[in-house]
């Protein structure tokens, strides 16, 4: 919901930065699986409850998640890295619950399990219509910097974060912020079906 109204800022941020890494020989594609790499650091310190190592750990991961688009900005947009940017931050979000059910597997295992369902649902029906669009040349109405057609929801990236935050702050929340959180990606992947039905249908 937030994310279409907070990447103008977020680019005037990193732009600047991402033309030193380009410049200095680094891929978009590098910066997606160092990424990952921070984001699975970052589930494996929430893991070991060192909590607030895993929120900045987190907080690095997603900075190279919006620096990769940039640097692919400079050096040239390819498929691969669009399909490679989706696959690996679908594995980041389910890393960090993952991180909490071991954190706690006594309190945190079902609220986590509801939680990376809901991901897994709201993820289908993302990446269902993104096919569908490309099929019925919807994409090509929508102006935007992505590799495919990015259809908007309740939950996004920045929501997410928020959860993720929120929780890595204050532990003890997880269950009740991931329930809530579960919902309201359940509603999202609902809205995108009946968007979808009225649209193709």
């Amino acid at each position: 919901m937030l994310d279409d109204r907070l990447r103008p800022k977020i680019d005037l941020l990193i732009d600047p930065i991402a033309r030193r890494v380009a410049a200095a020989g680094v891929t978009a594609n590098t910066v997606t699986v160092a990424g990952l790499v921070l984001g699975l650091a970052a589930a494996a310190s929430i893991a070991a409850q060192a909590y607030l190592a895993g929120l900045a750990l987190v907080l690095a991961s997603r900075l190279f998640d919006g620096l990769d688009g940039a640097v692919a900005r400079v050096k040239g947009k390819t498929d691969f890295g669009g399909y490679l940017d989706i696959v690996l931050d679908f594995a980041f979000y389910g890393a960090i619950p993952l991180g909490f059910v071991l954190a706690d597997p006594q309190a945190n295992a079902i609220p986590g399990a509801v939680l990376i369902f809901s991901f897994y649902v709201n993820g289908a029906s993302f990446l269902a219509f993104a096919i569908m669009a490309e099929k019925n040349d919807l994409a090509s109405r929508e102006k935007s910097a992505k590799s495919f057609f990015f259809s908007t929801g309740l939950a996004e990236a920045t929501e997410t974060l928020a959860v993720f935050v929120l929780a890595c702050l204050v532990p003890e929340w997880f269950p009740a912020l991931a329930y809530l959180f579960a919902a309201i990606c359940f509603y999202t992947a609902l809205s995108r079906i009946v968007m979808t039905g009225r649209l193709l249908g």
